[in-house]
């Protein structure tokens, strides 16, 4: 208890210098250890209100919203009600893609892994109502297959949207009814919302945008993207304690803290066993689970999972073998490099874990023919455009589309230079990070055929 209580104090002294440095509005954390929990924030929820954050405020948690989803899947294969190696469509047979060939083929594993390979950034707003899931699945009849089942991983929000509407018709009741009956319930969770009716109940956080580069971080105009997107991250709210409290169940073989089995030891493995590696980007895991991100480290494997909303930026990391769970939720700024220095700080401390270094551009860039990689490629939110010039020097033109620009996001435009293999790297930094920019595959006339940054974004016209 006297590392936790160490802990506990330094976050105090710490988590209001380091919102202040980075410019988050607001942020709360809590941490497990040694069947412990500690929690602290800093802050306000709203610079319009000035209402402060507590420990027990909720924030939007994001797309670790889909390891909440994935559970709810994995539930259904521990009662006998679901085979992840089945197609889909066993279940679920009004789902349909532009690709039928690819659509008679998509199991659930493939999509709790993101290697289903159709086009996931699809964010249509179906309506408010308890159909709103089930309607989504109508809105991606059209939707491309960027690549074959299986083949590659490519992060699919529409994906976890597909997955929810699967649970909704084997449980016989809306998403959010699931979340709380099956995993609310029998964890004991007592500030945790599926909207914002009951986010409101709380003190509940706002996200904050800025409205121009350099600009300061104002209350976001409205507070939550699409209810249809519910099952991919695009509602759920809680404070950090109750975040803490799901890890620990997974932490400790499926069980709740009052014995209850929330679910199996076996789902909890198998959801922890890698199913798909990823391009070296840096900044997101090595692999892929069925729900959970992976993160080999040369200390062990950090089990967790992201989530970004509308100016609100949620962080989740477990270390199975120590039984340690941090999670971190914050409200706006440049909150990835709070979450490093917490968390460098925090698993060096209770679990002798040390984050691997950021990627950054070469202190001298190599001159490199950027013929293979030059070309459009395009997505449902934005096109990019990749040039190089007469002197070599390689650029990146991002023009945002779709609910993208809706949101206020802006055309991009940045040197890039060669970081490793066939990776390119921006040169300057974005809220601190250097997203490595990946080009896999070959379109038959020696040009790459995908960019990857996390999706792949297949080039226009290939």
């Amino acid at each position: 208890m006297t590392a936790l209580t160490d802990v506990e104090t330094w976050i105090a002294e710490q988590l209001p210098a380091l919102i202040e440095k980075y410019d988050v509005p607001g942020a709360a954390v809590a941490v497990l250890a040694g069947g412990e929990v500690v929690d602290h924030a800093a802050g306000l929820l709203s610079r319009t209100t000035g209402v402060e954050a507590t420990p027990d405020s909720v924030f939007q948690i994001g797309s670790v919203t889909k390891v909440w989803t994935a559970t709810l899947v994995m539930q259904l294969v521990d009662e006998g009600r679901l085979d992840l190696e089945l197609p889909i469509r066993t279940y679920l047979p009004e789902f349909r893609i532009a690709d039928e060939a690819a659509a008679v083929k998509i199991t659930t594993r493939q999509l709790l892994s993101h290697t289903a390979g159709f086009e996931g950034d699809i964010f249509t707003d179906t309506g408010l109502g308890d159909d709103c899931v089930e309607k989504y699945l109508d809105v991606l009849h059209e939707v491309p297959q960027l690549f074959a089942p299986g083949e590659l991983f490519s992060y699919n929000n529409a994906g976890y949207c597909v997955l929810g509407r699967l649970v909704e018709v084997l449980r016989q009741k809306p998403y959010d009814a699931c979340l709380r009956d099956h995993l609310f319930a029998p964890l004991g969770l007592t500030h945790a919302a599926t909207g914002p009716y009951e986010a409101i109940l709380f003190r509940a956080a706002v996200g904050h945008l800025q409205p121009a580069p350099d600009a300061p971080y104002e209350a976001a105009p409205v507070w939550a993207m699409a209810r249809s997107n519910s099952p991919a991250g695009s509602m759920l709210a809680m404070r950090p304690r109750d975040l803490v409290t799901f890890a620990r169940m997974h932490l400790e073989g499926g069980v709740a803290a009052d014995g209850t089995q929330v679910l199996s030891p076996a789902s909890v493995a198998a959801m922890q066993e890698a199913q798909v590696a990823l391009p070296d980007l840096g900044l997101m895991g090595t692999h892929w689970g069925l729900g959970w991100e992976l993160f080999e480290t040369p200390d062990g494997v950090l089990v967790g999972h992201d989530g970004n909303t509308i100016g609100q930026a949620a962080f989740l990391r477990t270390v199975p073998e120590r039984g340690v769970a941090i999670a971190l939720l914050t409200n706006g700024g440049d909150a990835f490099s709070l979450y490093r220095d917490l968390y460098s700080h925090l698993l060096l401390q209770l679990a002798d874990v040390t984050l691997p270094a950021l990627p950054a551009p070469p202190a001298e860039a190599e001159a490199i023919d950027a013929s293979r990689y030059v070309g459009t490629y395009s997505a449902e939110v934005f096109d990019i455009d990749i040039s190089q010039e007469d002197d070599g020097r390689i650029w990146m033109d991002l023009k945002p589309s779709g609910i993208a620009e809706e949101l206020g996001e802006k055309p991009e435009r940045k040197e890039l230079v060669h970081y490793d293999g066939d990776s390119l790297i921006p040169v300057e930094a974005d809220r601190g990070m250097f997203m490595p920019h990946a080009f896999l595959g070959d379109d038959g006339a020696g040009h790459a055929l995908y960019l990857h940054v996390g999706r792949a974004v297949r080039r226009a016209g290939a």
